[in-house]
């Protein structure tokens, strides 16, 4: 008994922190998803709509070739495909240049050296945005590990012209290769599901807003309103960092998922999975408050102590009669273990394949929360050899 009433504070949290995660669930289900069959335009949409690309790389000779020819795949819906490297060493230039000579819609914009105080990718979207033709009303931002499938700006331009929203992203189907990697990054993932929710619907609350820059689509005018990327320049994660700007300034934007249209290999292995990832994955930013902290607790409280609470529970139940707390408090960790267990199967259709040690991932969730608090609570961060700063530019400016 009194074991019982040492974990009934802490139930009592998970209980609180696990309402607030379902009704996020509940007010996700039954979301919209992007997809070919709903890709044709609607009858009033003007024929002059245009993408511009902007594609930022540093050291992608790897893996930026089957982005570019799933871009240059796109069709008629693509005006150009700037392509901004901010100082590879690789041979990513020589690669981007030498289908540059073979498609005439294709650009190379040597953005280098990264000024002071930019994060390195924002630096890049902004030399690239400011580069795109007038013609384009709309601007695609793609990372250089993504995939895209045929068909892709002609779903984005459809749901645009259908949605009052100034901006919207796409949740990348993602490819993971090995056991420890994909063990760990569903349960990386799944953090993102438990704080903001399914992709699915247009998002008016800067709370609650999701992005990904590894596929978002931007109206060029509610760009420039904002001041652009400039206006993230110091935010480690720049492209929720944006989402969360525009919808302070009135707008909608929107998350979706798509399907097979887009597909992303984010790290190789998960070693590099724990050290790219953490950095952004906390969504910290000016924005974020006190509500990105609950974020976290209820990672920390219902995505990972909820089960182990209710495990605990049984465990020790097998030697103690049972009583009406002790049944209330297994019934609530039971339920949250469920909820746990049933994100998992949802997140399943995130991964293009899945291998067995992927539903073993709940495993790593302790160690993910804590690892999500530490990158939280740091202000410098370094990546790919460069130090950013949170916050770093807007406290120059004060």
């Amino acid at each position: 008994m009194e074991s019982d009433l040492l974990l009934a504070p802490l139930v009592a949290v998970e209980a609180a922190l696990g309402a607030r995660v379902m009704a996020r669930f509940l007010r996700g289900a039954g979301g919209a998803t992007l997809t070919l069959a709903a890709a044709e335009p609607p009858p009033d949409q003007p024929d002059d709509q245009r993408i511009g690309v902007v594609l930022p790389t540093l050291n992608e000779a790897r893996r930026v070739g089957p982005c570019l020819d799933g871009l240059l795949a796109q069709g008629s819906a693509i005006a150009e495909i700037i392509v901004v490297d901010t100082g590879s060493t690789d041979g990513t230039q020589a690669l981007v240049a030498r289908y540059q000579q073979r498609e005439t819609r294709l650009r190379l914009l040597d953005a280098s050296p990264i000024p002071p105080g930019w994060n390195g990718k924002a630096w890049g979207l902004e030399c690239g945005l400011r580069a795109l033709d007038d013609g384009c009303q709309w601007a695609l931002t793609v990372d250089a590990d993504t995939r895209p499938a045929a068909g892709l700006a002609r779903a984005l331009l459809a749901h645009a012209m259908r949605s009052e929203e100034v901006a919207f992203s796409v949740a990348t189907r993602q490819e993971v290769d090995g056991l420890g990697e994909a063990l760990l990054h569903p349960a990386m993932l799944t953090t993102l599901v438990y704080r903001f929710g399914p992709p699915g619907r247009a998002i008016t609350r800067v709370s609650q807003a999701q992005a990904n820059g590894q596929c978002s689509l931007y109206r060029r005018d509610a760009l420039a309103a904002v001041g652009g990327f400039a206006a993230v320049r110091d935010s480690i994660c720049e492209d929720v960092t944006l989402a969360r700007l525009l919808i302070a300034k009135g707008a909608a934007v929107g998350f979706y998922e798509a399907g097979d249209l887009i597909r992303v290999r984010m790290y190789e292995g998960w070693r590099a999975t724990w050290r790219g990832w953490l950095r952004s994955l906390p969504m910290r930013d000016r924005f974020s408050g006190a509500a990105g902290f609950v974020g976290l607790l209820e990672v920390t409280f219902v995505q990972a102590l909820a089960p182990l609470t209710a495990l605990a529970l049984l465990a020790t139940g097998r030697r103690r009669p049972r009583s009406p707390l002790r049944a209330a408090l297994l019934g609530v960790t039971l339920a949250l273990t469920a909820l746990r267990l049933g994100t998992l199967v949802g997140v399943a259709r995130a991964y293009t394949r899945r291998p067995w040690s992927f539903w073993l991932s709940p495993l790593c969730d302790l160690p993910v929360a804590l690892g999500l608090w530490g990158s939280a609570l740091r202000r410098r961060h370094k990546w790919r050899g460069q130090l950013l700063t949170r916050g770093a530019a807007r406290r120059g400016e004060e």
